[in-house]
């Protein structure tokens, strides 16, 4: 664990980053209902605009991922990271000053146009980031689920410390607290973050040489001759030819659309659902992600290193997406306002499953291309980010409404964790091996 601890200023940026994003959540569904429709419990218009908002995040994602990690190889994770935490300020400053209905609809076109760039964005590099910031250049395979769980665990500590704050601020100063520690955050890792090319160069042997390409460098002896591999910009044939050379690489792509599919159609239904049938409000929201934050941080800081090296991200992601896709189906059919809460506790084992799917990702490429790797896998669940609220919203605003079909308020979650299903019987095919190419090692290395 001691290349881990050379991250540390990686994990304080990530936590003062997603506090700021976290603090929020729970108070985003009541400023919503109160700017669009004020004293309901039930507001179509707040889901379908929260649906569209999911949808226009989504198809921006689905360009902004693969080029941020892309351009993150050539140019350095630090410069890359640094625009989507000045960019996630300023919606937060807007709410911090009012929440009136004008400076709602303000603040939902430009939340709508920022998250584009910042929604996942920080997280994806700081992946990409871990690989290079231990070892003498890279974070050991067999440590590398181990190091990716604890950076989700940062993640999960900060929703839980951002949750906990909820509880004691009021709704105007939880928008301030988040602006300001948005800027904290940005200062802070501009200061002391390192950045993450090493002398100037990362050079190991990358996944998308051909191996032809391989072979003929490897028997030239002309020690001038230099393979060209990152471009400025990245192709739509270099992500196919991503997902072809590793098939590990496309399986875990396959897993995390279907994982990320489910996922959003909770998080788009979840809370209005639960306003819906049981009058949640911003404390029981905080409660509710309270229980999921806290087992979710005892399981990536205690659980995870021990069982990720023990049985490996296979198996490991199979038993995260098999609690993921129970937790969905007891959300669905709640019964009583505590089955919410008794589901938020499945979060012990279910938060396995993204770290294991970016560990997998990563060990099918060089450190030279973990981000148009990871850019790779994030783009693909944008895709789903965008399908998934365009199939989720219209079934959560019908079974919510007196206009249901049949009466099954949590339908839209049952199809939601159908999708999940699908992510875990395609998780239990995955063989995931270090690709071939990337083993190659006959030149040493390639010049980037």
């Amino acid at each position: 664990m001691g290349s881990i601890s050379r991250l540390s200023h990686l994990f304080m940026t990530v936590f003062l980053h997603s506090f700021s994003t976290y603090i929020v959540v729970p108070a985003i569904t009541d400023v919503t209902m109160s700017a669009l429709c004020p004293g309901q419990d039930e507001c179509s218009i707040a889901i379908y605009l929260t649906g569209l908002q999911h949808v226009v995040i989504g198809s921006g994602s689905l360009v902004m991922m693969p080029l941020l990690g892309n351009l993150s190889d050539r140019y350095g994770r630090k410069a890359l990271i640094t625009l989507p935490m000045t960019l996630a300020i300023t919606p937060l400053a807007i709410l911090a000053y009012s929440r009136t209905r004008n400076f709602f609809y303000f603040y939902f076109v430009l939340k709508s146009l920022t998250a584009m760039v910042c929604e996942g964005s920080v997280h994806c590099l700081a992946l990409a980031y871990v690989v290079l910031l231990s070892s003498p250049y890279s974070i050991p395979e067999g440590q590398r689920v181990s190091a990716f769980g604890i950076l989700s665990g940062i993640g999960s500590a900060s929703f839980v410390c951002a949750t906990l704050a909820t509880h004691f601020l009021s709704t105007s100063s939880t928008f301030q607290v988040a602006a300001t520690v948005a800027i904290l955050g940005l200062v802070y890792m501009r200061i002391f973050l390192p950045e993450s090319i090493i002398d100037g160069s990362v050079s190991t042997q990358p996944l998308l040489v051909k191996e032809a390409e391989v072979d003929a460098t490897c028997s030239n002896s002309d020690a001038s001759a230099k393979i060209q591999v990152i471009r400025p910009m990245p192709s739509l044939g270099d992500m196919l030819s991503l997902l072809k050379t590793s098939p590990a690489f496309s399986q875990a792509a396959i897993v995390a659309f279907f994982h990320n599919l489910g996922d959003v159609g909770v998080h788009t239904s979840l809370m209005y659902y639960l306003k819906a049938s049981f009058h949640f409000n911003k404390d029981q929201f905080a409660d509710l992600m309270l229980i999921s934050g806290i087992a979710g941080t005892i399981s990536q800081f205690l659980l995870m290193p021990v069982l990720g090296p023990a049985l490996g991200e296979e198996k490991l992601l199979s038993i995260g997406l098999l609690f993921s896709c129970t937790h969905i189906f007891l959300y669905a059919i709640s019964w009583s306002y505590w089955v919410p809460y008794a589901a938020a506790m499945f979060s012990i084992l279910m938060v396995f499953s993204s770290p294991c799917i970016r560990s997998i990702a990563s060990k099918q490429v060089g450190p030279s291309e973990q981000g148009k790797a990871q850019g790779c896998i994030s783009g693909i669940m944008s895709i789903a980010n965008v399908i998934s609220p365009l199939a989720f919203t219209p079934l959560t605003a019908l079974f919510l409404s007196d206009a249901a079909p049949f009466h099954f308020p949590g339908f839209s979650l049952m199809c939601a964790g159908f999708a999940s299903t699908i992510a875990f019987l395609q998780s239990t095919m995955i063989r995931a091996e270090p690709n071939s190419i990337h083993k190659a090692s006959c030149c040493g290395s390639v010049e980037a």
